[in-house]
């Protein structure tokens, strides 16, 4: 099936999503890679906030390059998701319920998104000039000090994306 959505994405709808399924998705995605992801596992851990809600959250794993003059962004696009693995179960249970990336994911990852109706989505992996085109705005939200693994809000409109691993832990990942 196709469909376009507006994120965040409520738990029916997540829960609609089927492995495979392609998807044009419009509204707020942080991105973080494994650095951030570390410091906000590392805050959950200390009972701290995260720095951004992590409630119904859309996560994209991405270190965006900066925008030319003229641009919202440079290119961004997904880094290989296995290497937030080991953070992604505190998020999620925290509650983050999409993820954005490329690549496989753990048994523990997946369990964790069927345990909160998460689902990941696989952007397209070397389309990170085109990626661009749909982020609207971009702004810094936390950790400038990790230069483009810094985490962003975006605001994207109409990123294609595919049902990876739906919320039941299908998967179109071999």
């Amino acid at each position: 099936m196709e469909y376009s959505l507006k994120l965040p994405l409520d738990k029916a709808t997540r829960e609609s999503l089927r492995a495979g399924d392609t998807v044009r998705l419009t509204g707020v995605v942080y991105t973080a890679r494994d650095a951030a992801h570390k410091r906000i596992a590392e805050a959950l851990e200390a009972g701290k906030e995260p720095p951004f809600p992590l409630d119904n959250a859309a996560v994209y794993y991405c270190g965006p390059t900066p925008a030319r003059e003229g641009e919202v962004i440079g290119s961004c696009g997904p880094t290989t998701s296995a290497r937030m693995d080991a953070y992604t179960p505190a998020l999620t249970d925290a509650g983050v319920t999409v993820a954005i990336g490329k690549g496989k994911r753990s048994a523990q990852v997946v369990d964790a998104m069927r345990r909160n109706s998460a689902v990941y989505f696989a952007a397209v992996g070397g389309a990170a000039a085109i990626i661009k085109n749909a982020v609207k705005e971009c702004n810094c939200v936390a950790y400038p000090d990790l230069g483009c693994e810094a985490v962003y809000r975006l605001y994207v409109c109409d990123l294609d994306v595919i049902v990876a691993i739906d919320c039941k832990g299908n998967t179109i990942l071999r």
